[in-house]
């Protein structure tokens, strides 16, 4: 069950987040900001390139990797196809995973490294395999961290990894809050934003999305702003965030998106939610969804009420999963939107609708930006009050 009145209460969230997730995502936009910065100090947004590369490969450890290579693939329209390479391994700790280039891999092509580690023997393998190859590498870590050093002996590209700002604050008290928290879990907020915006620069030098210095800009504020709507000290009335993680409170979240910034945060959700929060949760998009999870809201996560016995003592009833539908959009549905055949099924099966879409008139930075704020904080309200606080 999830304990509302924390929600309400600041302080009593502050103790309950051990691992600063609240800190991380609110500190999304100066995370995105200081990535910017060290993108341009490593030359990344000076660089005048020969044409695109004939493919992208992404690779790198933590959730956020998909979540890169998705959006990648979102803003590049299909000009150019990225692929994530996915690790093998005996075990799922990022020194024991290995990474292969597929076979036709060659000097068209352009690999991307990143992640929050840098000592990953397989990435920095990946990176020395693509110099053999003559294939472009372009690597986000800490630096100075073996994979950076790999990257620029493979005459590629090393941009420092933005950290958390004041993650390493020493203040004249040793049990300041900083030193007493706990190492941040995989899918924290902020790690994203630190690894996609050098990565969006680099796009857009490539001709692949309009994310320019004064895009990049614009999203970090558009970052600051969802905090400040989001952020802990916003009422729930008032508060998108905490609205939707009330809402799925004790639901199957089916996470129903249109268009490909929208699906792309509908996966990021899922991730979160089942990392931070220990939710279940399923992803589709629309039209397809309709029919992929259509046999949910018939069958027992339905969500029409039972009227039988309306009377009965329910205090000490388990409450039943029930299905409910979040619509993530880039915008306002069009014409040929399936929003409206979606609404129609959910509310034939007294399946309840949460919607989530950007301000009106935003850029696709702004959009994205807006949509992958609110989710990642409604995953880690869910975390904190859900009692699923890890």
């Amino acid at each position: 069950m999830l304990d509302e009145t924390l929600l309400d209460a600041p302080d009593a969230l502050a103790g309950a987040d051990t691992h600063g997730l609240l800190r991380g995502a609110a500190a999304s936009g100066a995370r995105a900001r200081t990535a910017l910065r060290h993108a341009t100090e490593a030359g990344l947004t000076e660089l005048r390139p020969d044409g695109r590369p004939r493919a992208i490969l992404v690779a790198g450890t933590g959730p956020a990797v998909a979540c890169v290579a998705d959006l990648l693939a979102a803003f590049g329209n299909g000009a150019v196809p990225v692929t994530l390479l996915h690790p093998a391994g005996s075990l799922p700790d990022p020194g024991a995973l290995r990474w292969t280039l597929p076979g036709w891999a060659g000097p068209l092509d352009l690999l991307l490294l990143a992640t929050p580690d840098g000592h990953e023997g397989g990435l920095t393998a990946l990176a020395e395999q693509a110099y053999r190859r003559g294939c472009t590498v372009v690597s986000v870590s800490p630096a100075p961290a073996p994979l950076a050093e790999a990257t620029i002996q493979a005459r590629g590209l090393a941009v420092p990894l933005a950290e958390v700002p004041g993650e390493h604050y020493e203040g004249p008290d040793p049990r300041d809050a900083y030193e007493r928290q706990a190492p941040a879990p995989p899918a924290a907020p902020g790690l994203l934003w630190a690894l996609l915006t050098p990565l969006l620069a680099l796009a857009d030098r490539l001709g692949l999305a309009a994310a320019g210095p004064e895009g990049l800009a614009a999203l970090a504020d558009r970052l600051d702003q969802v905090a400040e709507r989001c952020g802990p000290a916003a009422a729930t009335y008032g508060n998108p965030a905490k609205t939707l993680a009330v809402e799925l409170s004790d639901a199957l979240p089916l996470l129903w998106s249109e268009g490909t910034v929208a699906a792309a945060a509908a996966r990021h959700f899922a991730t979160t939610l089942t990392s931070l929060a220990g939710r279940p949760v399923l992803a589709a998009l629309l039209p397809e969804a309709l029919t992929a999870h259509g046999a949910l809201l018939t069958g027992s996560f339905a969500g029409a009420e039972d009227t039988d016995d309306f009377f009965r003592d329910r205090v000490e009833e388990h409450e039943a999963m029930r299905a409910r539908i979040v619509l993530l959009r880039e915008g306002p549905p069009a014409a040929h939107s399936a929003a409206v055949a979606a609404r129609d099924l959910a509310y034939g099966h007294g399946t309840p609708v949460s919607e989530l879409e950007p301000a009106e008139g935003s850029t696709p930075l702004e959009a994205t930006a807006e949509l992958l704020a609110t989710v990642d904080f409604a995953a880690v309200y869910l975390a904190l009050a859900g009692g699923e606080r890890r």
